[in-house]
């Protein structure tokens, strides 16, 4: 009788194919910069076509969606790097994510200004994190894919998504803000 594989025996699997085989990350634009996520994270891309708005929200987190009946929240990656806003053009997606917190699977979607390319890489392509220079947390930070004289940052997506912190910003925030409005 055939068995399902548990999540986290998914994951060690796809880790040890990687190492065989390399692992494969997509790339995405922001701000004129190039960075990557790891395909494993990656459910769907979709077309930004607009989404909801929720007042009293964190800056980076643009709104809601509503994904064949689910509500998915939608980060703006820029924003999340302390950068502008995405300004939304022809090529803006939403790139949906699946990340998990405590066994379970969340939907998540984060607002890039394109995706460009799925690119294969060997593990000695990948570099660790720098101390300094990249202009976002380091702890955002996987490590530097080398492509020949450039580098793409890969992004730990894990951290950027952090369920826990945004979760804690979104209850904090609303509180934050009744408090200013009580004082004004």
């Amino acid at each position: 009788m055939g068995s399902l594989l548990t999540q986290s025996q998914a994951r060690a699997v796809a880790r040890i194919d990687e190492q065989v085989q390399g692992r494969q990350f997509l790339t995405l634009t922001l701000g004129g910069e190039t960075f990557a996520i790891p395909i494993e994270n990656i459910r769907e891309i979709i077309e930004f076509s607009g989404l909801t708005e929720i007042p009293m929200m964190p800056e980076f987190l643009r709104g809601v969606i509503n994904l064949r009946g689910a509500v998915v929240p939608v980060l703006d990656l820029a924003a999340r790097f302390g950068r502008a806003h995405t300004e939304v053009s022809r090529r803006t997606c939403i790139v949906i994510l699946e990340v998990s917190n405590d066994n379970a699977a969340l939907a998540l979607g984060v607002m890039v200004d394109a995706v460009n390319e799925v690119l294969t890489i060997e593990p000695n392509q990948i570099e660790p994190a720098p101390n300094f220079g990249a202009k976002i947390r380091a702890d955002f930070i996987e490590g530097m894919i080398s492509l020949g004289e450039r580098f793409v940052i890969a992004l730990d997506i894990q951290k950027i998504v952090a369920v826990d912190e945004l979760a804690s910003l979104i209850g904090a925030n609303p509180d934050a803000q009744a408090i200013e409005a009580e004082q004004s």
